[in-house]
């Protein structure tokens, strides 16, 4: 299943961390890549440095307006928010069919065209909280914890440890 996350109103001195965040949240749980609207260095260095060491494939990709790429995509359209329905009462709705999904996160006030063009405004939970807490738990549910198993072909591998941190360095290329 084809997973992508749309990050909504990118405020470079505000949402930096949380942007980065929204992203190797969407790589670890099984995205294949996130679309942010607008350019910032930073974020797209982090997010690229953590695939190159940890491995991928993810992409990071910059554009300039939300509407016509949510207009354009080839999918369901899930919108992340505390107003929506319950995500239990509409999982099984976008699990089922073709085509990929497209999950939109956002940062300040969503525009409220996106509600309209969403096939389902989806709340995990009706309390104000995190986007990124949000997109874990919704891509966890989606990919019914199989994003936690993935393997990435990375050069950095963590070895579990009850104790400690143990790494170890593959030295790909």
């Amino acid at each position: 299943m084809r997973v992508v996350v749309l990050r909504l109103g990118h405020r470079p001195q505000r949402d930096r961390r949380i942007t980065t965040h929204v992203a190797l949240v969407a790589r670890a749980f099984g995205a294949e890549g996130m679309v942010m609207v607008g350019e910032d260095k930073g974020v797209k260095g982090s997010v690229e440095r953590v695939v190159e060491r940890w491995g991928g494939p993810f992409y990071l990709e910059s554009i300039r307006a939300p509407i016509p790429y949510i207009k354009g995509w080839k999918g369901k359209v899930v919108h992340l928010t505390m107003y929506g329905v319950p995500m239990g009462t509409v999982m099984g709705e976008i699990k089922a069919g073709e085509g990929g999904i497209l999950v939109v996160v956002g940062a300040e006030k969503v525009p409220r065209e996106v509600y309209g063009l969403a096939d389902y405004n989806v709340a995990v939970g009706n309390q104000p909280h995190s986007e990124v807490g949000a997109l874990a738990v919704f891509l966890d549910r989606l990919f019914q914890g199989a994003g936690l198993d993935r393997e990435f072909q990375g050069r950095l591998k963590i070895l579990p440890d009850p104790r400690g941190k143990r790494v170890l360095d593959l030295g790909l290329q």
